[in-house]
């Protein structure tokens, strides 16, 4: 399965929005590589970056479902290279 490495960019403004955000993010937990959450407490937000390798519609729901809450905006940049994951591509010692 063709796959892309992307980047998602997150702003929450509404804390009431997490708990949610929480739970999307695991549902797509297979997916990620890594996440960075940034607390901005003299403005009141949370800044978060989530790594992905999956396919693009998979990195395009995402990006819309956590866009969709209230007070999150989402920003996704893709990488150029796209390709099998790592685990999809056979083995050249096994041949």
């Amino acid at each position: 399965m063709d796959t892309r490495v992307a980047i998602i960019g997150i702003i929450v403004e509404n804390n009431n929005s997490v708990e949610k955000l929480n739970s999307i993010l695991h549902d797509y937990g297979k997916y990620i590589i890594g996440r960075m959450g940034l607390p901005y407490r003299e403005k009141g937000i949370n800044i978060i970056s989530i790594a992905i390798d999956a396919p693009q519609d998979i990195i395009s729901a995402l990006s819309g479902k956590l866009g969709k809450l209230p007070g999150v905006s989402t920003k996704t940049a893709y990488s150029k290279i796209s390709g099998k994951t790592k685990k999809e591509v056979p083995d050249e010692e096994s041949d």
